[in-house]
């Protein structure tokens, strides 16, 4: 079955929770909130003035976010600028389109200031005063933040604390090359506070996810929020696995389709292309196809980012779900899925790369 435009609630997923402080929060900014978990294209959703950050913006919400995270769109008008802003919640930005530069400071005299463009990513450090510029005189420049704003609104219940705290972290320490894309690499992640453009940073192999893929992790500010970007080859595509909820999957480049499905249900299918934004529910298998004529990449932006957790979350999505793992193994798939990836090839004149990775006799 194939998706619409925006996969949205109940019918295509569950949305049964109780209202939060946040729910109420989120609606009393007059936005527009997209409840879903996949929209075809980020760029073209429609979005409306948002008085709190003086442009126009509107939020992505899915089935789990009281109990995980968010998302939201904002788009700065040509020459146009954010209002500036601080709060107690972490914040992952990916610019979509434009370029534009961002002040960061914690004293108003000593602001640090960044250049960013289509396809850069980067953090705001915790509580820290910010404010994002359109750098472009001709045409909007948006962006997705990813926030754990749900997290902290209902856990300290005080909007005040969260919006207008004035304790500073000493994570941020308004150095002029904070942002200068620096840092360090320790195995597949990446520490750094700015990376310039994450459609085509060299990642690392990645083999156990399936397919020869690539992969690199990235801890952006010193924040706990984790993200990562992966990338699989032509005629090729990624075991199926679960995890808990909150992972935003942005499509980078290439043309493909995922498959999501709760277990012991049939796989649904949602075709992707740049742009594109999938959200698989918490403990739903999810699955990657390319069948596009080049390498496929994407973004991940997840809730969770500390070391304990990435460890844990690592070593259960790469393990046989037959040895207690949440990754099913090629040879276990369902033949549907063969199936459908041959024949979505079939109609693309494309080659199928799997010989590698399949079971002897299939395909």
């Amino acid at each position: 079955m194939l998706a619409d435009d925006i996969a949205v609630g109940p019918e295509s997923f569950p949305f049964t929770r109780p209202r939060t402080l946040y729910d109420d929060w989120a609606e009393r900014q007059e936005i527009p909130i997209y409840r879903c978990q996949y929209a075809r294209n980020l760029g073209t959703l429609p979005v409306a003035p948002w008085p709190r950050k003086g442009v126009n913006g509107a939020f992505i919400h899915h089935a789990e976010t009281s109990e995980s995270n968010d998302s939201y769109l904002c788009q700065i008008p040509p020459g146009g600028q954010t209002t500036p802003q601080r709060h107690l919640y972490q914040e992952t930005i990916y610019v979509l389109s434009g370029r534009g530069a961002t002040a960061v400071w914690l004293e108003p005299d000593q602001k640090v200031t960044f250049e960013w463009q289509e396809g850069s990513l980067f953090a705001i450090p915790i509580n820290t005063w910010h404010q994002h510029f359109n750098g472009q005189g001709g045409q909007p420049a948006r962006y997705i933040g990813e926030t754990n704003a749900p997290v902290m609104f209902n856990t300290f219940k005080e909007e005040e604390f969260v919006l207008e705290n004035p304790y500073r972290f000493k994570r941020f320490d308004g150095r002029s090359d904070f942002f200068s894309g620096a840092g360090r690499k320790i195995g597949k992640v990446w520490e750094t506070n700015f990376v310039t453009d994450a459609r085509d940073i060299g990642l690392m192999d990645h083999p156990k996810r399936g397919a020869g893929g690539a992969n690199m992790k990235f801890a952006l500010a010193g924040n706990s929020m984790g993200c990562h970007s992966s990338e699989f080859d032509v005629g090729t595509y990624k075991k199926a696995h679960w995890h808990g909820p909150g992972a935003h999957v942005i499509i980078l480049s290439g043309v493909g389709y995922s498959l999501m499905w709760p277990d012991g249900a049939e796989p649904r299918r949602f075709d992707w292309q740049p742009g594109t934004l999938l959200i698989p529910p918490g403990g739903w298998f999810h699955q990657h196809f390319n069948v596009g004529a080049e390498r496929a990449r994407y973004l991940a932006l997840r809730f969770h980012g500390t070391a304990a957790t990435e460890k844990e979350l690592d070593q259960a999505t790469r393990a046989d779900r037959k040895l207690g793992g949440n990754q099913i193994e090629y040879e276990d798939e369902l033949p549907m899925i063969r199936e459908m990836y041959l024949a979505a090839l079939r109609e693309r004149g494309i080659q199928h790369r799997m010989e590698k990775y399949w079971p002897s006799g299939v395909g």
